[in-house]
């Protein structure tokens, strides 16, 4: 497990995470296809927090993308470093998810973030920053459809209709299992949004949400309960 200290400079205010996200938010890539489903590796990433004890802990597991098997996976905890504001949550993660991603003894391949990436009320969610800093091919897979608007997509597995912010598509409602509520895939960097609803398919033969994030969320749960209560 990494620990990790706020960066130096890391925004402290509002109005400075705003700037940044509207400087970063010029490098997203939106013109590339990504890797194709089924091929090398896979990564979620998750974050946890204990806000009364100032800890967030971030998981990285990297999964072989045709098995679904678990290739490697690496855990950070530091200090919350920013306060929860809505669409500013990426303050309070990157760091540590940065970490966990660098202590990965494999490349990570496609990222799957749970969360946002245009989707995202600046279009610079978690997916979007986290693509940017490190220039991996990203995609958010999230749970809820944030302040945006969709109609249900038809009940069968992988029926789809678009998530909108007026008349903007920024995303995907996609049903991942029959008849079960969908997710809501949005674009990262360096992959299309055809791209990243295919892989979120390849990633939930079994469940509503991908493996990766499955697996992510138990692992940074887990090493929030080892540093929050240690043995």
């Amino acid at each position: 497990m990494t620990t990790v200290r706020i960066p130096a400079g890391w925004p402290a205010t509002e109005d400075q995470a705003r700037a940044v996200q509207d400087e970063l938010r010029e490098r997203v890539v939106l013109d590339e296809p990504g890797p194709p489903p089924g091929a090398g590796h896979v990564t979620g990433v998750d974050v946890a927090y204990d806000d009364e004890r100032d800890v967030v802990a971030a998981a990285a597991v990297v999964l072989d993308a045709a098995t679904l098997a678990v290739v490697a996976e690496a855990t950070a905890v530091g200090r919350i470093s920013f306060p929860y504001v809505p669409g500013l949550l990426a303050f309070r993660e990157i760091p540590t998810v940065l970490a966990a991603l660098d202590a990965l003894p494999h490349p990570p391949g496609l990222v799957v973030c749970d969360g946002y990436g245009l989707a995202h009320p600046r279009r610079f969610g978690l997916a979007s920053h986290l693509g940017v800093l490190t220039g991996l091919p990203t995609i958010g897979v999230a749970k809820n459809p944030f302040t945006f608007t969709y109609d249900e997509p038809g009940a069968p597995r992988g029926s789809t209709s678009a998530l909108l912010a007026g008349s903007e598509e920024v995303g995907r409602a996609l049903r991942t299992r029959d008849a079960v509520k969908p997710v809501f895939v949005s674009v990262g960097h360096r992959v299309s949004l055809d791209t990243a609803c295919a892989h979120t398919l390849a990633l939930t033969p079994a469940y509503r949400l991908p493996e990766t994030t499955r697996r992510a969320d138990a692992l940074c749960r887990k090493a929030l309960r080892e540093a929050t209560y240690p043995a």
